[in-house]
Formats: structure tokens, C-alpha cells, sequence
């Protein structure tokens, strides 16, 4: 959306404005952003495709995706199908246009901006693990909590690896409904729900979930055992984020039961 108000995409573009040789057509950015692309999992590509020993970068990963030509689940627009290989082709097209690392794009445009001197999208391949960096843990048997090691897809970015604290995801939310980094005619569209070929609401925005009422926009989120949930109630001027690393699995009745405690005791 930063590149869109500074003319340099168009969210109509489809991906191969920027990587002719990508197989799956006429699948625009908008696709992309609400989850009506289609495009197959990654995961899937990487874990039955790559042979090599280290993980693919994103460059390396849409190269292995136009090189195997997986099959798409649906042709864009036809369906809402929450797709990981859709935000890391984002964050591809990103470093195309701005001619610069995924990385570096969000520590100039955003991190630096907001003052979010805790945040940074890590390098699995270049970055040392930093002081206070948490270690990602799953339940073994119910009480004993193992560490959850290295996977081929831990290199790619976009869709994960962004590194952050409350603080800084509270920075991040205020400066997005403040007008810090984009203009409210960019903010209404992103948190309007998408739709269909065929007319049918979807209960997504431009990188953002939307419940029924239109009251909440959220996103949650699960990788190597880290579980995060991120509510900005609009009309009750209240966000909730929960960062957890022990593959807890009820961010959602977690961050209502937050919610509840504000309202009742903090007037809100």
C-alpha cells in the first residue's frame, strides 16, 4: 500500500507485471492481499521439491514455483483460501519494485518511522539470534515443552519472520490508524472486506481479517511453536495483542477474555 500511494504498483497489476515467467495467471495484487489468488502452498513445494541442504530465500522459492508448476487450488477470484505463498510473493514483488531487500524496505518505510527499535524481519541465513530473542516450543505429552528446531521453509519472508514486542505492535497499529504511514482512503480499503468474482463477501481486507460487525480487525498467527493475535477494536479505541511461544492454540478465546477484563474494569 506504501508503493501504491507513491504510484509505483497499481494493486490491479498481476504478478507477472513483475515476473513474466511466473506460471499462474492473471492473478492481480488485490488477489494476493485478500486471499483470492488461488496460488498452492509453498510449504508443500519446498518440503516435496527442493533438494537442496539450506532453505530457499524468496527468490529461489518463486524460481522452484515457476520451475515446477504446481497446480493452483482455484483460478483468482473464484475463492477466499488463506494462502502463506501469497504474502511471500508480495514481499518478492516488494523487493522487485523498490529495488531493495524485504528487510530493509520495512526498517526505512516502517520500524524506523514508528520508532519500532525492537522490530526487524530476520535473516534465517544472516542474523545471529539477537539478546531477549524467545525460542519456539510445542507440548510434548500433554506437560513437557521441546523446542522446535529448523525446517526448510524457515528462509523465506513475508508471509512470517518479522521479529517484534508488544510495544512495538502497538506502535505499528496506532501509526497505521493515525495517519503515520497511510492516507485514510488507503486504511478504508484495506479494512473493507474483499469479494469474489461472483459478488461473495470474504471476511478479509487488504492484509488484514474482519469480523461479521466490521468492529474488529485481526489477524492471528502460528509458526515454530510461536502463536500471536493482534485485535484492533476501532469503535471501543482498544487493541489486544497476545505474543505466546508454546504452540498455545486459543489466541482467539484468549484475546476475548482480555477484552472482557478491559471492558468491565477500565471502563472502555
Amino acid at each position: 500500500m506504501i508503493l501504491f500511494e507513491r504510484n509505483k504498483i497499481k494493486i490491479t497489476d498481476t504478478i507477472n507485471a513483475y515476473f513474466p515467467d511466473f506460471p499462474y495467471k492473471n492473478i492481480t495484487i488485490k488477489n494476493l492481499l485478500n486471499h483470492t489468488a488461488g496460488l498452492p502452498k509453498y510449504f508443500w513445494v519446498a518440503e516435496h521439491k527442493w533438494k537442496k541442504n539450506k532453505a530457499p530465500t524468496n527468490s529461489e522459492m518463486m524460481q522452484l514455483l515457476t520451475a515446477t508448476k504446481v497446480n493452483r487450488f482455484f483460478k483468482p477470484g473464484r475463492n477466499f483460501d488463506y494462502s502463506n505463498t501469497a504474502y511471500f510473493v508480495l514481499a518478492s514483488i516488494i523487493e522487485k519494485v523498490s529495488g531493495t531487500s524485504f528487510s530493509n524496505f520495512l526498517d526505512k518505510n516502517i520500524f524506523e518511522p514508528l520508532g519500532m527499535k525492537n522490530t526487524y524481519v530476520y535473516s534465517y541465513q544472516n542474523d545471529v539470534v539477537k539478546k531477549n530473542q524467545l525460542t519456539g516450543y510445542r507440548l510434548y505429552r500433554g506437560w513437557k515443552h521441546i523446542k522446535i528446531g529448523n525446517n526448510v521453509n524457515d528462509a523465506v519472508v513475508g508471509d512470517k519472520n518479522v521479529y517484534s514486542t508488544i510495544d512495538d505492535l502497538f506502535r505499528w497499529t496506532n501509526g497505521l490508524n493515525t495517519g503515520k504511514l497511510l492516507t485514510k482512503e488507503s486504511l478504508e480499503l484495506m479494512y473493507s472486506k474483499g469479494e469474489t468474482i461472483y459478488g461473495r463477501k470474504v471476511p478479509y481486507g487488504l492484509g488484514f481479517r474482519i469480523d461479521k460487525n466490521e468492529k474488529n480487525i485481526y489477524h492471528y498467527g502460528k509458526w515454530n511453536g510461536f502463536s500471536t493475535g493482534l485485535s484492533n477494536y476501532i469503535e471501543d479505541d482498544l487493541v489486544v495483542i497476545v505474543l505466546e511461544h508454546t504452540s498455545y492454540n486459543a489466541i482467539k478465546s484468549l484475546n476475548r477474555k482480555i477484552k472482557k477484563i478491559v471492558t468491565k474494569h477500565l471502563d472502555v
